[in-house]
């Protein structure tokens, strides 16, 4: 009788130390959900990532790992500071506090599997083998620039491949959207990234449209591929020119992996109908983070550097996005706004940047800053060649400017659409208008 009442005390004991989880969170029913809105783009089978998170049996090794990167906010790969600046992105992956609470809570609780029942229906992916926008358009690109096939062998330097291809085009033509991609899954797997820049002479063009005179520079880089970037969709009533006798100028950046590959880059153009010409151009400006231009970087061993540079807008202007540039060095880069008035606005911080993700943030379309002609546009880079930065090849190295990724470079790439003052001022009484209507509406 003893021993009995002695092993209900203890059973209680046992009971009462041990975390009993109710409504713990499950995989099949709160986990897979977030997996497939934030996750599964790149953590699928034949995909980017190194392993798929698109079943309990495939996530469930990688469950501690997980729960780690979250917390510390390296995945998905976001790494804007979300404390400050604008906040709004037509592209935002990034998992709110709720996400990252419910996955933590699962993995705390041994993360169950839960009932089948529960699981969502398996996210239908688009065909990596189409085009992504083709759908929306009605059809594959107008016209697809292909780059010559380059082949990596499984051990090499990395090599930077710059060919010239003309577009044969005979006509003015607007662009309303853009993809570029490696041919193919396994070109991916050696293509670093890919440039395409758009060589046109300008000078002597005679079109009938304000948006080419509208402040623009010159046409430069059109469009770029890497790890999270493809592709680009004009907003409303903008796009890119492009002009007869155009050329594409290419560059690849590829690295060697261990197996010989052979690949080349398509570039997708569509183009709006003949006849019809957005009201504004838009432009992909290289903004220079380091005063004098990258060649000025000089980064001592075992120390860290920062460098501003100040970009005039001759033109009133939409900023349609904001995308770091910098390499293994690369800490932290700022985008902020000094209006005619003196105010100063901070537009974007990465304050965490990582240079195996190219993240282009774009601002919604309520929240692309309109800024006065006379803004200046301050980008400001930061450095650390210490052993403290994780991602440093060798501290004691000096480091200056340079194409190989254990050199440097800094400079954002930004997205302006360009417009008249009367054309900014109308574009900003129709944003006042939108937000008093919203406010309107929530109280």
């Amino acid at each position: 009788m003893a021993n009995a009442k002695f092993l209900s005390v203890l059973a209680l004991v046992v009971l009462m130390a041990c975390p009993v989880f109710t409504n713990a969170q499950t995989f099949t029913k709160d986990i897979a959900p977030i997996f497939q809105e934030k996750c599964q783009a790149c953590h699928r089978a034949d995909s980017m990532a190194p392993m798929s998170l698109v079943t309990y049996e495939e996530a469930r090794p990688w469950a501690k790992a997980i729960r780690e990167r979250v917390i510390k906010h390296e995945m998905p790969p976001w790494h804007i500071n979300q404390t400050v600046g604008i906040q709004e992105f037509k592209n935002d992956r990034s998992l709110s506090e709720a996400q990252i609470a419910t996955i933590v809570k699962w993995v705390d609780a041994g993360a169950p599997k839960g009932d089948l029942k529960d699981m969502p229906p398996p996210k239908e992916w688009p065909d990596e083998s189409k085009w992504n926008f083709a759908g929306m358009f009605g059809g594959p690109p107008d016209l697809i620039i292909k780059s010559p096939d380059w082949t990596v062998p499984p051990v090499a330097q990395d090599a930077w491949y710059k060919p010239v291809i003309e577009t044969g085009l005979t006509e003015p033509r607007w662009v309303r959207a853009i993809e570029i991609r490696p041919a193919t899954v396994k070109g991916r797997k050696v293509t670093h990234h890919a440039l395409a820049r758009l060589q046109q002479d300008e000078g002597g063009a005679a079109i009938d449209n304000a948006a080419l005179t509208a402040g623009a520079g010159s046409a430069g880089l059109f469009m770029e591929w890497a790890v999270g970037k493809q592709g680009e969709i004009m907003r409303p009533n903008s796009g890119k020119l492009m002009l007869p006798g155009s050329k594409i100028v290419f560059e690849m950046h590829y690295h060697a992996i261990g197996e010989q590959i052979t690949d080349h880059v398509e570039l997708g153009i569509y183009f709006y109908p003949k006849g019809q010409e957005p009201k504004y151009r838009q432009t992909l400006e290289i903004m220079q983070s380091i005063a004098g231009g990258s060649r000025n970087i000089d980064i001592p061993p075992n120390s860290t550097f920062m460098s501003q540079n100040f970009i005039p807008m001759r033109r009133a202007g939409r900023v349609e996005n904001f995308q770091p540039h910098m390499h293994l060095r690369g800490k932290a880069m700022s985008m902020e706004a000094i209006l005619p008035t003196g105010q100063t606005m901070m537009l974007s911080y990465v304050d965490h940047f990582n240079f195996n993700w190219m993240n282009n943030y774009i601002y919604a379309d309520d929240a692309a800053p309109l800024l006065p002609k006379g803004t200046i546009l301050k980008i400001t880079s930061w450095y650390d060649n210490t052993a403290a930065n994780p991602n440093n090849p060798d501290p004691n190295q000096w480091v200056g400017f340079g194409d190989r990724t254990v050199d440097e470079m800094g400079h954002a790439w930004v997205n302006v659409t360009y417009m008249s003052d009367e054309d900014y001022q109308a574009e900003v009484d129709k944003r006042k208008a939108s937000q008093t209507k919203s406010a309107a509406l929530r109280e």
